[in-house]
């Protein structure tokens, strides 16, 4: 058995192919530039397999009820050149033998974590997934099920308390402005400081306003959906950066419930190289084999 994983990100797309063991026969990364020009690299590449199904994790927002006229599109997204792109039906009309499973990249990437959890017997029943890179997102996992309904959530996009020395930062997200992803995504180091986040040092405040943010993100996610763990993955993370919001969320919580030590309950994906994406999507590709 062969399955399909395109994790779909603004930058660039990672297309794997793997079997039912989660292991990894075949990789490569695209960049992303159009959605015909992308997409048709993408599917000349699987062409090459005989996949017996393919999973797509995407940048967002994106719309999941199979019932909607729009179903398989990423919507209103600020990607320029994706709005309004039937994703799904470009990629049926070449591959249109298997079966497709569609999500949002980050609830890829908490299925892939949360399926590593049950096959290391760490009996995790539910997990929230941050990502923060160049967009900031969450997936949230409950009994094996994503959240959310009426479409997938949207926590990238919640609103925070302003850090008393972040005041006159406007905020990159051009809805919301200071909502998380407008405070803490990578390109805000570059309109902040003028360079890129991996230049800047971790003794710079900025990452302490950084972990004010995260940690805020980190508080609504327990306090809400009180999950069993949550993970934090994405090129702006690193654990020296996590130390600084586990320190600020033990503040802003100030022992109001009991959670388990918090270097385990917010840490780094298990899965290494940011391929958390990759094993969620094979698994959901096989789930949606067997549907």
């Amino acid at each position: 058995m062969l399955i399909g994983s395109i994790e779909a990100g603004g930058t660039k797309f990672v297309c794997a192919v793997g079997n039912q063991d989660y292991q990894i026969k075949n990789k490569i990364t695209i960049s992303t530039s159009t959605p015909l020009t992308t997409l048709t690299t993408v599917i000349d590449y699987f062409k090459s397999f005989n996949l017996n199904a393919l999973s797509v994790a995407s940048f967002g927002p994106i719309e999941i009820r199979r019932n909607a006229s729009k179903y398989g599109y990423i919507t209103n997204t600020p990607k320029p050149g994706w709005q309004n792109f039937d994703f799904i039906g470009t990629l049926k009309k070449q591959l249109t033998s298997i079966p497709i499973a569609w999500t949002t990249d980050v609830n890829g990437s908490a299925y892939g974590e949360y399926v590593m959890s049950s096959l290391t017997n760490q009996n995790i029943n539910s997990l929230v997934y941050y990502t923060v890179g160049t967009g900031v997102g969450a997936g949230a996992i409950i009994n094996g099920h994503f959240l959310g309904s009426l479409g997938h959530p949207e926590m990238g996009h919640t609103l925070l308390k302003r850090h008393p020395d972040d005041l006159n930062f406007k905020g990159i997200c051009p809805f919301h402005h200071d909502c998380l992803e407008g405070l803490v995504a990578g390109p805000t180091f570059e309109a902040r400081l003028g360079q890129k986040g991996e230049n800047v040092p971790l003794t710079n405040h900025v990452w302490d306003i950084m972990a004010y943010y995260l940690a805020q993100a980190v508080l609504q996610a327990t306090l809400i959906i009180r999950p069993d763990h949550i993970v934090f993955g994405g090129s702006v993370i690193s654990e020296p950066v996590l130390v600084k919001v586990r320190q600020q969320f033990a503040k802003l919580l100030n022992g109001y419930i009991t959670l388990p030590p918090l270097e385990q309950y917010i840490t780094l994906p298990q899965i290494s190289d940011n391929g958390s994406a990759t094993i969620g999507n094979f698994a959901l590709g096989i789930k949606e084999l067997n549907a």
